[in-house]
């Protein structure tokens, strides 16, 4: 399918960048055209809610190539530019610019967007979600010394936000709807500690409550109500409540998508074979627990980017990958492997009072996932256990005096 077929990105993310730069690694020789929405060219997004807000990073320092790249590779990166419409009769594009892009091969990195409140004074300036660039630099000049921030919403880039928040000097408070931290994504053990943590380092936390409605004061944002009538005031909100596909392109094109585009282990549509679709707008099969999922990760964006690149270029599938993500928090480093998926027992290795700790989720006697604070070995071997399905001896893992290796072998 490769040679001089016209590859068109539309998404110019971590997905999408490394999908262009891998196409010419791996021997494309067509023209690539790479289309995003930002002005910027593609830049790593995880540490917006860390170093960017604490001036440690900068668009140059965090872009994924320098801007030159793309035209040395021969890439055509059209910045600040909006896919409007797929013809996949046609198989061209409409743009935002009224004109239309034929294309070969699609890959889809459309990626996905905060959840809005739809709330009264949703609209009001300084209520930002974190997902862009340009987002980071709008609460990084709202938030320091003197300034309350809120954050709506207890997951972890809330948690991340709060940690910077802190670092930055602002006074923090965490408006979580159910009646822990992380209720959605980790086990007991973890959000005790991390709220534990949170505290310890002056984040305040109001656990159990409806947001209801933002208050303001000359179009700014001052206070957030909540259903219990009380008014919790502050300078900014940063709203993070999770993030929803952007398939709305794909479902008009008639592709199937089940919150996300539907693809193979190729990364390609099952609707259509001449598109892709990769990273956050991708609802992809895992095989490690036979089920399809829609992940939201930096590694499944370049495990995706690798598939789609593959297949166009010819080139054998990649091997399945276990997979991961990370949260850093304060001196915390927490690092998961895998999906907690039909566990039925939770095992603790290493002692959460001394900050460098593992919790897995266990399905019989294998490994579904790992959640390791400052625990490098208990996630590396955790991985190799997820991906190998091998039973493990509960007894030697649940015993820290015992090697991970040892565990794993």
């Amino acid at each position: 399918m490769s040679g001089t077929a016209h590859v068109v990105i539309v998404g110019a993310g971590h997905a999408g960048g490394t999908a262009a730069a891998l196409l010419r690694q791996y021997g494309h020789a067509g023209p690539i055209t790479l289309i995003g929405t930002e002005p910027l060219p593609p830049y790593q997004r995880p540490p917006l809610s860390k170093a960017w807000l604490k001036g440690e990073a900068d668009a140059d320092s965090l872009a994924l190539k320098p801007v030159a790249f793309y035209a040395e590779a021969d890439i055509d990166f059209r910045a600040a530019t909006t896919v409007t419409a797929i013809d996949r009769g046609a198989r061209t594009l409409a743009l935002s610019d009224g004109s239309s892009l034929a294309y070969d091969t699609l890959i889809l990195a459309t990626g996905a967007r905060a959840i809005a409140l739809p709330i009264e004074g949703a609209e009001l300036a300084g209520i930002l979600s974190l997902r862009s660039a340009a987002d980071a630099e709008a609460l990084k000049a709202q938030v320091g010394p003197g300034k309350t921030l809120a954050v709506v919403g207890g997951g972890y880039i809330g948690l991340e936000v709060a940690a910077s928040g802190r670092a930055l000097g602002a006074e923090v408070v965490v408006l979580e709807r159910e009646p822990r931290l992380l209720a959605r994504v980790a086990c007991e053990a973890l959000s005790s500690f991390f709220h534990g943590y949170h505290v310890k380092h002056g984040v305040r936390f109001e656990l159990g409550c409806s947001v209801t409605a933002f208050e303001g004061r000359g179009g700014h944002v001052t206070g957030v109500k909540l259903a219990d009538g009380r008014t919790i005031t502050c300078d900014a909100v940063v709203v993070g409540v999770g993030a929803h596909p952007n398939d709305e392109l794909a479902k008009d094109a008639g592709l199937d998508c089940a919150r996300g585009v539907v693809v193979d282990l190729d990364a390609r549509s099952v609707t259509d074979p001449a598109i892709f679709a990769i990273g956050d707008v991708a609802h992809r099969p895992m095989p490690i627990y036979d089920r399809m999922f829609r992940m939201e990760s930096v590694p499944n964006a370049l495990e995706q980017a690798k598939q789609a690149a593959s297949a166009i270029t010819g080139r054998p599938r990649p091997a399945g990958e276990c997979p991961w993500q990370w949260s850093d928090q304060y001196d915390l480093k927490l690092q998961i492997a895998g999906y907690p998926f039909d566990a039925d027992e939770i095992l603790l290795r290493g002692d959460p009072a001394t900050a460098k700790f593992a919790v897995f989720h266990l399905k019989g006697d294998l490994v579904q996932s790992v959640e390791a604070i400052n625990s490098p070995p208990e996630f590396m071997m955790g991985k190799t256990l997820i991906l190998s399905r091998k039973p493990v001896n509960k007894a030697k893992l649940a015993d820290p005096s015992i090697s991970m290796k040892e565990v794993a072998a």
